[in-house]
């Protein structure tokens, strides 16, 4: 832990050096408003003279030696220009590295300034200030691509807190439940919970696509099926509360991303039951069945009824489709019934949508009807025109040799002739 009155340097020498100020001033012990710390924080505290005195009008934490958390917090203002300016430099020099060995040396820069900034402020500023921080960060790295540092430096980091090491795929509800959020789904860091577990499972998909673009090995679809059940897994938690919709929301958009890839390389058997799981959890919380939702709705019935056409279930394509149009329709007549008026957005919204389900149905009445099994098709017969032309010459040859008998006709007397002296 960096002493108070040292100077601190950014990680990248990108910026003078900032010193912080020469100690903490003498206050007296902290009120009980303020809010517990965490146990570096704590230890910390016990090595130094008490905080500055608490503002009453505010509750938040105090970060160590310098007071409420504001922009006025030198050590919240050091934190902050030093992530400024990592991201900047990583947004500008990342399209400088061109070689393998630039870009080696680039990531190995970045990885090692972005640890050195976490370890410098970690034990200094309030534990949920910090973790907020560290899921902000991570977002920033994936907008610029950077997954890999998001996924160690961020997601991963954020999720150390929980101590657990077991298998999501085979670990059920209760036990994720009590894994990672040990004070209930009430308490109000369960939000960043699930927002680091999500980040997690995209960052290792597109860890995954970077190694094996078209997904090719087998490990790599392997660990596209893992991280669909982790997401699955975190829906299931999650789809229970209203206000964790936006989780199930981003579940299916992460869902239909990694099916659709599963789609194209012709995995549409393993993806079906992820997308059919999207669908029902856009159809379950309450806050989804808007009018808003249901373009995206359509999408994912399609998705479904797709995969059951490229396995040969033409049946259950069209039996879905039928009740992707039922629930539609359900769902126009329920704002009818309601106060508000039809807008022309709304049935716009219900065209497009009935539009795509009635697609996936005269797809089973035209076209599957009418196309046949690949066992039953002639095979082609390629024909060499020189070996029919002496086929051809063959046969005229041997109809003008031996002519075919007339039953009960009489041969002329000149045909006997002109045979005898053909032959002779």
């Amino acid at each position: 832990m960096a002493a108070p009155g040292t100077p601190s340097t950014s990680p990248l020498d990108l910026s003078p050096t900032s010193v912080s100020p020469p100690g903490p001033p003498p206050t007296p012990p902290p009120t009980s408003n303020a809010l517990s710390k965490s146990p570096l924080e704590s230890k910390a505290s016990s090595q130094s003279p008490p905080s500055r005195s608490t503002c009453q009008e505010t509750s938040l934490p105090l970060a160590v030696f310098y007071g409420p958390l504001d922009a006025k917090n030198p050590l919240l203002a050091s934190c902050e220009r030093e992530i400024r300016e990592l991201l900047g430099f990583m947004r500008r020099k990342k399209a400088l590295a061109t070689t393998e060995e630039q870009k080696h040396e680039f990531h190995r820069l970045c990885a090692t300034s972005l640890f050195n900034i976490w370890t410098k402020y970690a034990p200094r500023l309030p534990a949920a200030y910090y973790n907020e921080k560290l899921l902000k960060v991570g977002d920033s790295l994936c907008e610029i691509k950077e997954y890999k540092l998001a996924l160690l430096q961020c997601y991963g980091r954020y999720l150390q807190q929980f101590h657990v090491n077991f298998d999501e795929n085979k670990a059920d509800v209760n036990q994720f439940k009590t894994a990672f959020f040990p004070k209930g789904l009430g308490d109000k860091t369960s939000a960043h919970t699930f927002h680091a577990l999500s980040g997690k499972n995209i960052c290792s998909y597109e860890l995954v696509c970077d190694n094996d673009v078209n997904l090719q090995n087998k490990e790599s679809v392997t660990q596209c099926l893992q991280i669909l059940s982790s997401l699955r897994l975190i829906m299931q938690v999650a789809l229970p509360l209203e206000h964790l919709c936006w989780i199930i929301f981003n579940g299916t958009i992460y869902i239909y991303t990694i099916c659709r890839k599963l789609m194209i390389i012709g995995q549409s058997s393993k993806a079906l039951e992820y997308l059919l799981w999207a669908s029902m959890c856009m159809e379950f919380s309450v806050p989804l069945l808007s009018v808003r939702y249901l373009t995206w709705r359509a999408t994912l019935y399609t998705a479904v009824c797709q995969c059951y056409y490229d396995c040969q279930a033409g049946v259950h394509a069209e039996a879905f489709a039928r009740r992707a149009l039922a629930k539609i329709d359900e769902l126009r007549q329920l704002e009818l019934m309601s106060s508000s008026q039809s807008q022309e957005e709304s049935r716009r919204y219900y065209r497009e949508a009935t539009i795509k389900m009635a697609v996936m149905i005269f797809k089973r009445g035209v076209f599957e009807s009418r196309r046949k099994h690949k066992g039953l098709f002639r095979p082609k017969i390629r024909v060499n025109l020189r070996e029919a032309q002496t086929v051809w010459s063959l046969s005229i040859k041997s109809c003008t040799l031996f002519p075919a008998p007339v039953a009960n006709r009489r041969m002329p007397s000149h045909c006997g002739h002109g045979l005898t002296s053909s032959l002779s």
